[in-house]
């Protein structure tokens, strides 16, 4: 062998084992920030750039134990109804969404994936994001029960400018805790999410009266598909 075929093989070899060992580091922080988030009340990406922008930022967070059952049964009603059945991913709703020539859509997103992307990633319409967002909502439905899922979720969600998780947005919307939410309340607190800047649940338009009507006629046809949280009913 010529010392320059020599020398390339070494340089390859060097190269390789920093790839792997980026590789090894990449995998150990994922796993670091999903062991962390299974114990502590995470922020999400979008309130730590305001408050790194001197914006306000309006957040209590409570246990799922602390939220109204009609609440987490109108999220899953709303936003992912096979939530209890998948390991993160929706693949036939995700299949429809990046077919549509706009771009990747929030209608196909499950409920972990949009919790991953809230607290690990960046919001807008991007297929790279969407790429990153997938693998960690399956090793998140690995890592996380489904329980410690939707209370991430609930908790970390925008409901307002500045206004995050759904006690803060009781207390605004509603003057009272996330706890004594009733149907109606609960209902339209989820019909908010899509665009929760431009949606006040205390106050909405006639479409999102009538989406929040459809979000209960859901609720009310959810039987067991909110088991893995709430338990059989």
């Amino acid at each position: 062998m010529s010392p320059r075929a020599g020398s390339s093989r070494r340089l390859r070899g060097h190269w390789r084992r920093r790839a792997l060992w980026l590789v090894a580091g990449g995998a150990g922080l994922v796993a670091t920030l999903l062991l962390v988030a299974t114990i502590l009340p995470m922020p999400s990406t979008l309130m730590l750039w305001r408050l790194a922008s001197g914006q306000s930022v309006t957040r209590v967070w409570v246990p799922l134990e602390r939220m109204s059952p009609e609440l987490v049964r109108a999220v899953i009603a709303s936003e992912d109804q096979r939530f209890c059945r998948h390991w993160g991913i929706d693949w036939g709703a995700l299949r429809e969404v990046l077919g549509d020539e706009d771009g990747p859509q929030r209608g196909g997103s499950t409920i972990a994936m949009q919790t991953v992307k809230n607290l690990y990633l960046w919001h807008g319409r991007s297929y790279v994001r969407k790429g990153i967002e997938l693998p960690l909502a399956l090793l998140a439905d690995l890592v996380w029960s489904k329980r410690r899922m939707i209370e991430l979720y609930l908790n970390v969600a925008e409901f307002g400018e500045g206004l995050f998780g759904v006690e803060a947005a009781s207390q605004r919307y509603f003057n009272r805790s996330a706890a004594s939410l009733a149907r109606r309340e609960a209902a339209s607190l989820a019909a908010s999410l899509p665009n929760p800047r431009l949606r006040n649940p205390a106050m909405p338009s006639q479409r999102a009266r009538t989406n929040s009507f459809r979000i209960q006629q859901r609720m009310a046809g959810l039987g067991d598909k909110a088991s893995c949280v709430l338990g059989r009913s």
